[in-house]
């Protein structure tokens, strides 16, 4: 019935300090921005190789900056992963082993939660 998710909503205060922590930081590339109503903007972007985009929201009342918790964001390679993005200036956790993986967490300036997960290789 369905055959992806195309968007996925990301509540923050800022937009304009948002795009900035999601381009230089994470490497998010913008696809589009444009006028969205009269104080915000359409600011849609893409992390380089994921199909999924986010879309920096600011226009809905039930989702406060900083609610959305526990993305995930999967990675070949999560030491050298976290290492790239504590030197952009993020501060990721520790390295943490769990059944299906390893895992860290970060939080944007809102406080919005993700994690960076490299799930077990399978043989």
């Amino acid at each position: 019935m369905f055959t992806k998710i195309t968007i996925v909503s990301i509540p923050v205060k800022d937009q304009e300090v948002s795009k900035k922590f999601y381009t230089d930081v994470l490497g998010c590339k913008v696809v589009e921005e444009m006028p969205f109503g009269p104080a915000s903007k359409w600011i849609r972007l893409e992390f380089p190789g994921v199909e999924t985009r986010i879309v920096l929201v600011n226009w809905f009342p039930q989702m406060q900056p900083g609610s959305l918790q526990g993305l995930v964001l999967v990675t070949n390679d999560i030491a050298k992963t976290r290492a790239e993005l504590t030197q952009r200036g993020l501060v990721v956790s520790e390295i943490a082993q769990r059944p299906y993986g390893q895992e860290a967490s970060f939080s944007d300036p809102d406080g919005n939660g993700w994690v960076l997960q490299q799930p077990v290789q399978k043989p």
